[in-house]
């Protein structure tokens, strides 16, 4: 649902470094596309 995606938009990943929307502000348009799609929104 939203409320899941704007969480996962809001919260640190380790792995990026960073939250996802801060990596979609910097451009990294691709890996954040791939990762949503991968947890089927």
């Amino acid at each position: 649902n939203d409320e899941e995606i704007l969480r996962w938009l809001f919260t640190e990943d380790e792995s990026l470094p960073g939250r996802p929307i801060d990596a979609l502000r910097e451009g990294r348009k691709t890996e954040i596309r791939r990762r949503a799609q991968a947890l089927a929104w």
